[in-house]
């Protein structure tokens, strides 16, 4: 399997402060791979590096093929990003924030309208072409944002907790959406607090105080740590941390 992240012997400091600790992991070509930690833990910081936002202190990351610290703009073409925070502008329309973002990771402008059209025959979401995004179903908006952020066919996904404060239907529903991506080869890296979330992945990787503590399947986690699911697994891990914010 194509190895789509290399992380080495990462580190980021801020100052005296060790954000990021010296982490090295792997994640493969159509891999759902669930990065996970208490807040403190360093999540954000090792994401913002492998999306290309913020150089390492030391160490060595390539994601898709370039270098985080010599290519991130390289990087940016070849990857998606949907968070819980910000995914869609809710003042422009369907077809608009489509076109907006198809711009942005460089999708040809020949391109943009017959795929455009073609999402919206995938997602049903024909006769809502001209609403405005504010006027969506919170599902339908996640639907979108997913849809927008693999638009341009990506290596690689960036998932930043996409299902926060989200009901339990609409979450399996959008793990569907995930596992559609995955089977085309596009790597899903995902950060949740939902613990159920963190059984849907292939590989999971628990971070406590800048460190990667445990990283292996669902299965093998909860055997090792003898636990009846992934909840008693992170609790296990998270009462060692230290940390109070990222």
């Amino acid at each position: 399997m194509e190895t789509v992240i290399k992380v080495e012997n990462l580190i980021k400091r801020f100052g005296n402060f060790t954000a990021v600790d010296n982490i090295s992991f792997e994640v493969k070509k159509g891999e759902i791979f669930g990065f996970l930690g208490a807040n403190g833990a360093g999540k954000t910081t090792v994401m913002r590096m492998l999306c290309g936002l913020s150089k390492p202190s030391s160490g060595k990351a390539i994601v898709a093929g370039f270098d985080v610290d010599k290519d991130a703009e390289e990087i940016k073409k070849r990857i998606g990003y949907m968070s819980q925070k910000f995914s869609l502008y809710e003042d422009l329309k369907v077809w608009e924030n489509i076109k907006l973002f198809a711009g942005i990771y460089g999708v040809k402008k020949t391109d943009i309208k017959a795929k455009t059209d073609e999402l919206l025959r995938e997602l049903g979401f024909e006769s809502e072409r001209e609403t405005y995004v504010k006027a969506l179903p919170l599902g339908w908006k996640q639907k979108l944002a997913f849809s927008v952020a693999i638009f341009h066919e990506p290596k690689v996904v960036f998932l930043d907790e996409p299902t926060g404060g989200v009901d339990p239907a609409t979450r399996r529903t959008f793990w569907e959406l995930i596992y559609k991506a995955a089977e085309k080869g596009i790597t899903c890296f995902v950060t949740t607090h939902y613990m159920d979330e963190a059984e849907y992945c292939d590989r999971v990787s628990i971070m406590v105080d800048g460190r990667i503590d445990a990283l292996d399947t669902p299965k093998r986690l909860k055997e090792i740590y003898s636990a009846k699911n992934m909840d008693e697994v992170f609790q296990h891990l998270a009462k060692k941390a230290e940390r109070q914010a990222d």
